[in-house]
């Protein structure tokens, strides 16, 4: 099992009890809001890792779900467990609890744990921006900790001072590690964003376990398992792959209906998709395709995300009936005719069944979407377009397409130039798409067309 943790960097995790500002601190640190953090105790469940800088100094920094405390989530002793196996690949351990709280009996228990690691720890107060808590940051000292950091992640106050601490606490082979390394600037422009999204429950995280090769994320048969966006980096044939797994996205209504938790969840999980290259949408085999799915997959296309289709749990239909695939497939593109470029995948996270399909694809769909064509080799084209169907005329004018070219790509962007209008009938659009991606082989990436009058 793995935390998504590496000894290859400094480690620092974050750990304490549920609600004392772990996630705040966290996206304080790494300068970024990919932690989830509401008032409800235990929002966080998997273990979130990003990269954390300070004074030229990089690494890597885990946010956990709380140990002991309060909390009502269903997966407590799951995420607990989590925590702790984050631990043991720590270099050095930020022990937070709660200035205005002041100590409770869930601190001790942690605070022994931490002591029996063997990881290098010291203790970070925070909520200190008040009298009050400033008069109970004393009952810590009882843990004996080296170092006691007064901070707010809410506010930034003191943030400075745990910074330094860590940084000075660091390994010493490791902590002069440079965030400007050339070598890994350039492995991040080459790398992937791959975002797995989809309804609940449909085998996200098991999906995503099977690509890691590992247990990285958390998996469980109940609905909404998968909060925070949990991202891993693979290596295929020399490819690298960022993974993304994602909450599951409901329709608004039961969204709503749900709570602050998962509505914040479902933000988290669009905006992974904003930030992707390549899409995967996973559709449960044995529910099928729904409209929630060509929903999600719009979301993907308005993006200008690539879309792969992931047909999970494909071991348990195969052998329904002869026909049982061909039929799928077309209920499946009938659902998503706007999204008949998609290559489709049918696929098991339990068995791993044409999971090296499902990356075969994923790398082909994200070559396509960086694909330039040359403007001789797009303007003869459309010289044999227009030759087998000119455009509709306009107000009785004939309407004629002058030049064409690339002017973009991550999608593919294509502007045309006419004599007259400035937008081609939604038919004619398509018919022009289509010709394009068969003849250029775009592959599973939407294509955007602009048109301008000459004198425009």
């Amino acid at each position: 099992m793995s935390s998504g943790l590496t000894k290859l960097h400094s480690s620092v995790v974050l750990v304490g009890r549920p609600n004392v500002g772990k996630s705040t601190l966290f996206n304080r640190l790494t300068g970024s809001r990919r932690a989830i953090v509401t008032r409800v105790p235990g929002t966080t469940r998997d273990v979130l890792v990003a990269q954390a800088e300070w004074q030229g100094t990089c690494f890597t920094l885990a946010d956990t779900g709380g140990l002991f405390g309060a909390s009502e989530d269903p997966l407590y002793k799951e995420v607990a467990s989590r925590g702790r196996r984050a631990l043991k690949l720590a270099n050095l351990i930020v022990f937070v609890v709660d200035g205005r709280e002041g100590l409770v009996p869930a601190d001790e228990e942690i605070a022994k744990v931490i002591r029996t690691s063997g990881v290098a720890a010291f203790l970070a107060v925070n909520k200190t921006d008040c009298r009050q808590s400033k008069d109970q940051v004393f009952e810590f000292s009882q843990f004996c900790f080296e170092s006691v950091v007064e901070i707010s992640a809410e506010h930034g106050l003191g943030i400075g001072d745990l910074l330094d601490q860590i940084v000075c606490r660091l390994p010493v082979g490791r902590a002069q590690e440079k965030i400007s390394n050339t070598k890994h600037e350039v492995a991040s422009k080459n790398e992937v964003g791959v975002a797995i999204v989809g309804r609940p429950n449909v085998g996200k995280s098991s999906l995503v376990n099977r690509l890691v090769r590992r247990e990285r994320v958390m998996v469980s048969e109940r609905p909404g398992t998968t909060r925070d966006a949990i991202d891993e980096v693979i290596t295929w044939y020399g490819r690298q792959f960022r993974i993304v797994d994602t909450a599951g996205i409901r329709r608004a209504g039961r969204v709503a209906r749900a709570g602050r938790v998962e509505a914040v969840s479902v933000v988290v999980a669009r905006r992974a998709i904003e930030r992707a290259d390549v899409v995967v949408l996973v559709v449960d085999a044995i529910l099928g395709p729904i409209a929630q799915d060509a929903t999600i997959a719009g979301e993907a296309q308005t993006a200008g995300c690539g879309l792969v289709i992931a047909i999970n749990k494909w071991d348990l239909v195969k052998a329904s009936s002869p026909n049982y695939a061909r039929d799928f497939d077309e209920r499946l593109r009938r659902k998503l005719k706007f999204a008949d470029y998609a290559p489709v995948i049918h696929t098991s996270a339990l068995t791993g069944e044409r999971t090296p399909k499902l990356l075969e694809a994923i790398d082909k769909v994200a070559k396509s979407r960086r694909k330039r064509v040359s403007t001789g080799e797009l303007n003869r084209l459309i010289t044999a377009i227009t030759e087998s169907k000119r455009p509709a005329r306009v107000r009785g004018r004939s309407v004629r397409i002058l030049y064409a070219t690339q002017i973009g790509i991550e999608p593919p962007t294509f502007v045309f130039f006419t004599n007259v209008v400035r937008k081609f009938h939604f038919s004619y659009e398509r018919f022009i798409i289509n010709r394009l991606r068969e003849t250029f082989e775009f592959f599973g990436t939407p294509i955007r067309l602009q048109v301008r009058a000459r004198n425009s």
